[in-house]
């Protein structure tokens, strides 16, 4: 019988995570492999993900990078079609790869739009499509979200608020067809304020009014509490939940 601390073992599993060239993306790549996964890694930034190679490669863990734009399909394939080869299965999928704009909804062009849903929510679902036809029984596909699929931040993100509340309702779906008929559990996290390059291009005083007024803990977060999070529903610890989003948030949807 295995014993509680056991379950949150990734030892043997194999993970993708997209994304993975930078911010949360490299947190959650080498925080799987810390956890025992080797790790296949995909992003459209070859150079950087070289070095996220490199960090999940100092873990003692296999890693292998793929340059990968989540908006084609047949680079989601091929991604897959990848790890499958090197690694021999994918037991986990991180779908982490997103994008972020600020443009007031009146002078937001149909290109800016559709161009964060394509990678947000078509780039989610394809890349769960690809890993859903060869995950085995016990598998496990965590989207990422955001709070603000669920609650505003005070500046003009449409597309991409829109975007993350689709993924909830994506992941409820998948859920619902695959848990029961395939054992593919499917999860969303939904981080709070993290830092990252979306954040980076944030004001000083914004970020400073949002902790004083809209996160109860008051700080952002730190990238290794979200990826503690995503292992635990990764690993056999959540081996009965499905279809949930789990805010990772410091309490903002409290206010």
């Amino acid at each position: 019988m295995v014993g509680v601390i056991g379950r949150f073992s990734l030892e043997g599993k194999v993970a993708i995570v997209t994304g993975a060239s930078s911010g949360l993306g490299v947190a959650f790549a080498r925080g799987l492999a810390e956890a025992g996964a080797d790790v296949v890694i995909g992003a459209r930034r070859a150079d950087r993900l070289e070095e996220t190679r490199r960090l999940v490669e100092e873990t003692g863990r296999r890693c292998l990078a793929v340059t990968t734009d989540v908006a084609r399909v047949e680079d989601c394939q091929a991604l897959v079609a990848a790890a499958v080869e090197t690694m021999g299965a994918v037991d986990v999928l991180i779908n982490n790869a997103g994008v972020g704009t600020a443009v007031p909804a009146l002078r937001e062009s149909p290109e800016e739009f559709r161009r964060v849903i394509d990678i947000n929510l078509h780039g989610t679902y394809w890349m769960a499509q690809a890993c859903a036809q060869v995950m085995r029984p016990g598998s496990s596909i965590v989207n990422i979200g955001s709070i603000l699929g669920e609650t505003t931040a005070g500046l003009p993100q449409a597309a991409y608020s829109a975007s993350k509340a689709a993924v909830v309702g994506l992941t409820r779906d998948l859920a619902q067809q695959w848990t029961g008929r395939r054992g593919i559990r499917v999860n969303c996290l939904e981080p709070g304020f993290f830092a990252s390059e979306m954040t980076d291009d944030f004001k000083p005083e914004y970020v400073q009014r949002l902790m004083e007024q809209r996160v109860v803990m008051g700080r952002m977060g730190d990238p290794g509490e979200l990826v503690a999070a995503a292992v635990f529903l990764a690993s056999d610890a959540a081996s009965y939940i499905t279809g949930v989003a789990l805010p990772v948030d410091g309490g903002v949807l409290l206010t």
